[in-house]
């Protein structure tokens, strides 16, 4: 049985948010005004499909950053399990943890699996105006980096023609 609000739709404005990174400071839509970026949910930490989407948005990172985008991930574990994970595998992103779920529920992306909260693995594309541009609900984890970089790269080719 699934918790999750409605998705936000591509066009609307992006749920806001405020959460704690695995260094103790507070993140939120308006850090990210002007970029791109690219907010993933995933279920848990160091399990191994998280861990494979995790260590391809690290490899990719700079091609992202390229193109103007930042990556960052949530999830309902705590900030000490996140920084176990970003340290295990040298992620250099943010993790932020939705210990309530409360974010995820915000972006549809809450489930229920018996007695315990995940988030399910959904990413939203957010442009720099803080509109969801695009949002992918089946990933595939092994190329999700690369689709979202082809996407931002034509959806800025896209604005800058018209």
């Amino acid at each position: 049985m699934s918790l999750a609000k409605d998705l936000p739709k591509v066009g609307e404005k992006a749920p806001d948010f405020n959460l704690l990174d695995t260094k103790g400071e507070f993140h939120n839509l308006s850090n990210y005004s002007g970029k791109w970026l690219v907010l993933y949910f995933y279920p848990k930490d160091d399990t191994p499909g998280c861990t494979k989407e995790a260590c391809s948005f690290r490899d990719d990172l700079a091609q992202l950053q390229k193109l103007g985008g930042q990556v960052v991930g949530v999830s309902v574990d705590d900030s000490d399990s996140h920084a176990k994970f970003a340290e295990k595998y040298h992620l250099p992103f943010p993790l932020l943890a939705d210990k309530d779920g409360a974010v995820a529920d915000s972006y549809g992306a809450l489930t229920n699996l018996f007695v315990v909260k995940l988030a399910k693995r959904y990413t939203f594309l957010i442009n720099p105006n803080g509109i969801i541009e695009k949002t992918y609900l089946s990933v595939d984890t092994s190329r999700h980096s690369q689709q979202i970089i082809d996407d931002l790269t034509a959806l800025k080719a896209a604005k800058s023609t018209n």
